[in-house]
C-alpha cells in the first residue's frame, strides 16, 4: 500500500487532463469543463450561472418529473378501469351506490385527478429520500462521462449489423432449401 503526501495529490491534480468532469464538488455539483470555458470567456456569467450549476442535475430533475408524469397517467388508468370493474359488479354497487352516480367524463376527470397526486406524492416522497436522489445523481455523472458515438459511426454501425443479418438470413434460407430437398429425396415423398 503506497504512502500518499500532499505533494503526489498536487501533482496528479495538475496532470488531469483539462476537459475531465470537476467531480470535487460531490455528484449534485456537476459542471461540464467546456460549459466553463464558454462562460468564462463568451457571454455573461450571471447568464450562464444556472446552467453551470445544474450540470448533469438538471437531467435528474427532468427523469423524476418524467417517472411523475408517468406514474400519474399509470395511475390515472388504473384507477378509471378499477372504477369501472366495481361499477360494473352488482354486490359493489348495491355497496356502495356512488359509484355509479357519475358519468364516465366524471370518472376519468376524478381519475386523472387522484392519478396527478399519486404521482405528484410519489415522486416527491422518492426525491426525498437520499439514496434515490444519490443513486440518480451518480447514473447521471457516469452518463456525462460516456463518449456517444457520432452520427457517421452510429451509420456505419447500423449498416454492419443490417449486412451480416441479410448474409445470415440469406444463408439460412439456403441452408433449410438444400436441407428440405435432401429429406424429400431420402425418404421421398
Amino acid at each position: 500500500m503506497a504512502i500518499v503526501d500532499d505533494k503526489d495529490q498536487k501533482e496528479r491534480t495538475e496532470a488531469q487532463p483539462v476537459d475531465a468532469l470537476d467531480l470535487s464538488a460531490g455528484p449534485s455539483h456537476l459542471e461540464v469543463p467546456g460549459e466553463i470555458a464558454q462562460g468564462a470567456a463568451g457571454g455573461d456569467q450571471a447568464e450562464r450561472g444556472a446552467a453551470i450549476t445544474f450540470g448533469a442535475t438538471k437531467y435528474v430533475h427532468a427523469a423524476f418529473f418524467a417517472v411523475g408524469i408517468l406514474a400519474a397517467f399509470l395511475s390515472s388508468k388504473i384507477l378509471g378501469g378499477a372504477w369501472t370493474h366495481l361499477a360494473e359488479w352488482p354486490a359493489a354497487v348495491r355497496a356502495l351506490p356512488q359509484l355509479v352516480a357519475f358519468s364516465e367524463e366524471q370518472r376519468d376527470t376524478y381519475c386523472l385527478v387522484g392519478g396527478a397526486v399519486i404521482g405528484a406524492v410519489g415522486v416527491l416522497q422518492a426525491y426525498r429520500k437520499e439514496g434515490v436522489r444519490t443513486w440518480a445523481d451518480e447514473v447521471a455523472t457516469e452518463l456525462a462521462r460516456v463518449s456517444w458515438p457520432n452520427r457517421e459511426a452510429v451509420f456505419n454501425g447500423t449498416l454492419v449489423v443490417i449486412v451480416a443479418s441479410a448474409i445470415a438470413a440469406v444463408y439460412v434460407a439456403v441452408l433449410d432449401r438444400f436441407w428440405s430437398f435432401l429429406t424429400t429425396w431420402v425418404y421421398g415423398a
